[in-house]
């Protein structure tokens, strides 16, 4: 495995927990705001989806660069 390989399993593993912690604050401050502004709340929920959405793909690409280094 190069260096740059175990760099970027390493940052892959970062960004995800730290996406999901993102999302999970987020969903907690939709929740929190939800009585003050539906529109604010809506919005969080919105961010809070599509950082699971970058989330997944950055699961993918995990997937992905550990199934290439198991070929090479």
């Amino acid at each position: 495995m190069s260096d740059v390989q175990e760099r970027l399993q390493v940052l892959l593993d970062y960004w995800i927990k730290h996406n999901q912690e993102h999302e999970e604050e987020f969903r907690d401050w939709a929740q929190k705001v939800s009585s003050l502004s539906s529109e604010v709340a809506e919005k969080l929920q919105a961010a809070a989806t599509k950082m699971a959405d970058a989330s997944n793909d950055l699961v993918k690409a995990r997937e992905t660069l550990t199934k290439n280094m198991e070929e090479h």
